[in-house]
């Protein structure tokens, strides 16, 4: 596991996700989820990629229900772009690396 990658949940969620001054990466996940262990390499890969230019989260949405429900987690993995305090682009789902990072060059840019 990268340690670029933070760990945050119901009580430092907007502190470390909405008042950032980068755009943060969300990824909603839960330990019994399967498709979740298969994308975490590549979260953890995305956080050393952008590392100074995006900031990668994780919440766990069993120990994390508010901040999962504030955002309509339904199904997991589910992975939110913040910019600026608000949501810019979702992927719900195991994606590749690519899909990812597609996703995100076309948020920073913007």
């Amino acid at each position: 596991m990268s340690d670029k990658v933070m760990y945050v949940g119901d009580a430092d969620f907007d502190a470390a996700v909405l008042q950032s001054d980068q755009p943060v990466l969300v990824d909603f996940w839960a330990e019994w989820c399967t498709p979740c262990k298969m994308i975490s390499p590549i979260v953890d890969d995305l956080a050393e990629t952008y590392d100074g230019r995006v900031k990668v989260a994780k919440v766990n949405i069993d120990e994390n229900r508010a901040t999962a429900i504030k955002y309509h987690v339904r199904s997991i993995p589910m992975l939110l772009l913040f910019k600026n305090g608000q949501v810019q682009a979702t992927q719900v789902g195991a994606v590749g690396k690519g899909q990812l990072t597609q996703m995100i060059d076309k948020t920073i840019s913007a």
